[in-house]
């Protein structure tokens, strides 16, 4: 997909699930739309037909960097973070660190705080009932739309926004293969920005652990993404099963979304 500032935007048609392959146009993933232009808005709206945009950040994000409205698409707001549970942990992240990660993640590489939330992440986005139902609705609403397009997005349009591609991947019958062929491509947009804090971690003295903080937090942990695949694996049995039993699918459902999705 070729915008002019929304960034890491990617269409997942063309991908095989099921087989059978993702219809194009369709099912849109980016990151947040406050920068889109004009022409971006445009493109919108007259090429994609957007029906409805998910979007996926806290309430600070959002407020911080609204969205633009696109004429035509609905927009609806699904924090999947449990900023609450967040709260009661005792392990809040201040709401600015989050606004601007580029400008404290070297030194946050090395808290174990940091460490751990890289480590937990993902796995809280799956296990969490808040996200499980935010997830759930994302899913039911997108049922309900039967024409035009849907987009989802988040901040970056990498990690709560990755996670929701590998449910509707899912859902469609993709392979493992593909979902995290998938979530591994926001790295090709992030990548240089990865590496240039990698290299500041190397001059500190850092090493593996916390360049893995980097990698989570500034582009996506493709080995995270696959452990908490496995987390889904042992807990329900497999990643259909995740769909049909938390997140509330039918056959059906399944049914309805391979019918309208696949080609």
């Amino acid at each position: 997909m070729d915008f002019d500032r929304i960034v890491n935007a990617r269409d997942l048609g063309g991908l095989p699930a099921g087989g059978r392959t993702v219809r194009h146009g369709l099912l849109l993933r980016s990151a947040h739309l406050h920068d889109a232009t004009d022409g971006d808005v445009r493109k919108l709206r007259r090429e994609y037909h957007l029906r409805k945009i998910f979007d996926f950040r806290t309430v600070h994000e959002s407020e911080k960097l609204p969205d633009r409205e696109i004429p035509g698409a609905e927009h609806i707001f699904l924090p999947t973070l449990d900023i609450d549970a967040e709260l009661r942990s005792g392990e809040a992240v201040p709401a600015d660190t989050w606004i601007d990660l580029s400008a404290h993640i070297v030194r946050l590489a090395f808290t174990p705080l940091f460490q751990k939330k890289a480590r937990e992440l993902y796995p809280s986005l799956v296990l969490s009932e808040f996200s499980q139902l935010q997830y759930a609705a994302f899913l039911d609403m997108i049922l309900e739309t039967p024409e035009g397009a849907v987009l989802w997005h988040c901040s970056q349009g990498k990690d709560r926004t990755g996670i929701g591609a590998a449910l509707i991947l899912g859902a469609l019958g993709a392979t493992r293969e593909t979902i995290v062929a998938d979530f591994d491509r926001s790295n090709d947009s992030y990548r240089s920005l990865v590496a240039r804090f990698c290299a500041e971690v190397d001059k500190q003295g850092g090493g593996e652990e916390e360049k893995e903080v980097v990698r989570a937090f500034m582009g996506v942990s493709t080995r995270n993404f696959c452990s908490t695949l496995d987390l889904i694996d042992r807990n329900w049995g497999s990643l259909e099963d995740y769909l049909t039993g938390p997140l509330g699918l039918d056959d059906r459902d399944l049914k309805t979304l391979r019918d309208r999705y696949l080609e």
